[in-house]
């Protein structure tokens, strides 16, 4: 069991390595590609409709093929797209290959999660996040280092799919390790999944107010990475380098407390943990809204990463324990779609937002979504004694 819990940790850093591609290359890609500046939400949207499929479908591939041989498709379809948008010659043949990358992803990203719940502790999950911050920090880092050494965006999305390719030799190798881990777990027998339609499951106590949670969530988290920093420059007059450099910083906190909770877990309950994740990103929201200077500002949206960081895994992974683990690949896919959602929908409302009553209300947009997921988590609480073990 340690070692494929290894092997899906690497799993999940190899997951984040694209995740930032798109944004640190399309200053250098649109055009190339014979496109605007502006289509590249087009190329996002198109992705994460992609994702969102493969997340509502991942239960039926799972229960037909088995985690393993999902999980091994899934790196080879990535990475061979990522391959396939490095030889990209226009603007259409990008958008078309979005879709197999969205499906690999979030085949991927949902099948393991749900491993994870299923096979392993609450800490695992947490640090299977934390290393898709480790992979997420070190694609853009591929991508500079391409840009710079070979003025070429192409060389580091062949890299970084290179990279997949040849982690699939590893799982194709792992596969025999996922059955072990299904029959060997506490001795289970009730592993096997079964299908859970939405009606279905909107109907469970407790399911409606998951599912917001999740994307009130994911909707702070999304909306944090991707405008944060023209709320540092055209609010707070910073310059552009040093606000992109500090938007690096919310990732960093992320990605660092998801390692921390993964201990935390050993003596806090999850309950706690992310009633911790809730006050540190009210403090971060408060700090930023309150005090002025520079080193403030970052300190607050610090502060905003490390309450986020927690939240997503700690919920996640209470998923079988709350609604049954003979459901749970069809729910986690459902929660993993809500959250794919938010991360398209929240920006764009906040972007409408922004531009028609000025970007100043960013703190204020932030601290509704943050009210409204503390709601959302009391009446998750309040749903415990329907559930079928520990609620949220």
């Amino acid at each position: 069991m340690l070692i494929l819990l290894i092997i899906i940790f690497v799993s999940y850093i190899s997951m984040g390595l694209p995740d930032a591609l798109l944004g640190s290359a399309w200053p250098s890609m649109y055009g190339s590609l014979g496109t605007s500046e502006a289509n590249a939400g087009i190329v996002q949207m198109i992705m994460m409709g992609s994702v969102i499929f493969a997340c509502l479908n991942s239960d039926r591939a799972v229960k037909k093929f088995g985690a393993g041989y999902v999980a091994l498709v899934s790196v080879v379809v990535t990475g061979s797209s990522l391959c396939g948008v490095s030889f990209a010659g226009s603007f259409a043949m990008l958008c078309l290959l979005m879709i197999p990358l969205g499906l690999g992803g979030g085949s991927l990203d949902s099948t393991m999660t749900n491993f994870v719940a299923l096979h392993y502790e609450a800490r695992h999950m947490n640090w299977l996040h934390c290393f898709w911050g480790v992979g997420a920090s070190i694609g853009p880092i591929i991508m500079s280092y391409c840009l710079r050494r070979w003025d070429s965006w192409h060389a580091a999305y062949r890299t970084v799919g290179a990279i997949q390719l040849a982690f699939a030799v590893v799982l194709l190798f792992s596969l025999s390790l996922w059955g072990r881990a299904r029959t060997g777990n506490e001795g289970e027998k009730n592993d096997e999944q079964k299908m859970l339609g939405v009606k279905e499951f909107l109907k469970m106590p407790g399911a409606k107010p998951t599912i917001a949670a999740f994307f009130f969530y994911c909707g702070i988290e999304s909306v944090t990475g991707l405008w944060s920093g023209t709320y540092f420059v055209l609010v707070r007059n910073i310059p552009l380098d040093t606000a992109a450099r500090w938007v690096s910083l919310f990732y960093t906190g992320i990605t660092l407390s998801r390692f921390l909770s993964g201990f935390l877990t050993i003596k806090l309950s999850q309950d706690r943990i992310v009633g911790l994740g809730h006050i540190l990103i009210a403090a971060g929201l408060c700090w930023m809204v309150v005090f002025k200077s520079g080193a403030s500002l970052m300190l607050g949206l610090f502060l905003i990463g490390l309450g986020c960081g927690p939240i997503f895994p700690s919920m996640m992974h209470q998923t079988p324990q709350n609604f049954g683990r003979e459901y749970s690949q069809s729910i986690v896919g459902m929660q993993m779609a809500g959250a794919y959602v938010a991360s398209m929908i929240a920006p764009l409302l906040f972007g409408f937002l922004g531009a028609k009553l000025g970007y100043g209300v960013f703190p204020v947009f932030l601290s509704a979504f943050l009210l409204t997921l503390v709601v959302m988590a009391g009446l998750i609480r309040r749903s415990k004694s329907k559930l079928s073990g520990a609620g949220f």
